[in-house]
């Protein structure tokens, strides 16, 4: 049974075959068609400029791959983080891992509301510190508490940099 479906099949690779010859011939006589024909004139090759030699002008300028440092005149008043004065427990968490879920009106005072990481809710007054970068709380308002943080400036000094906690929807 397995013998007589084989056959139509080898009799359709015995024609393929078949016609891969004629292509051969076909093709080697293109090739010869293009061996004999005249060879065509071959493009010069483009002119070569010559070498021009550029002087630097500009030795005596700053280097333009060297970050040039501000004129300071403050650095003796600059701002510096006090390292004397004790740390607040807020201080030990980044300031993007808190977030301010609330405000609080108690004896005349209005404490804004911070969770931590720890999942703990913690209240704040301006003037407290908060964030590792010696964070101030300057404003708590009822949707926003206001920070001026002391950051390195790259030139080994500090600035103050202000940032913010928005009340968690």
């Amino acid at each position: 049974m397995s013998v007589i479906r084989s056959i139509p099949f080898a009799l359709a690779v015995l024609l393929l075959l078949g016609g891969c010859a004629s292509d051969m011939e076909e093709l080697r006589r293109q090739v010869e068609e293009i061996k004999n024909r005249p060879g065509e004139r071959i493009e010069p090759l483009p002119e070569i400029k010559p070498y021009e030699a550029f002087v630097y002008q500009a030795s005596s300028l700053r280097s333009p791959f060297v970050p040039s440092a501000p004129v300071r005149s403050d650095v003796a008043n600059a701002v510096r983080p006090d390292t004397k004065r004790p740390r607040e427990f807020l201080e030990q968490f980044p300031l993007d891992t808190l977030r301010m879920v609330g405000t609080l009106q108690l004896q005349g005072r209005h404490y804004g509301l911070v969770q931590g990481k720890d999942g703990l809710v913690h209240r704040v007054l301006p003037g407290n510190y908060i964030g590792q970068n010696d964070g101030r709380i300057v404003s708590i308002t009822d949707t926003r508490i206001s920070i001026i943080e002391i950051v390195p400036d790259g030139l080994g000094g500090y600035i103050e940099r202000p940032a913010a906690l928005a009340l968690a929807e």
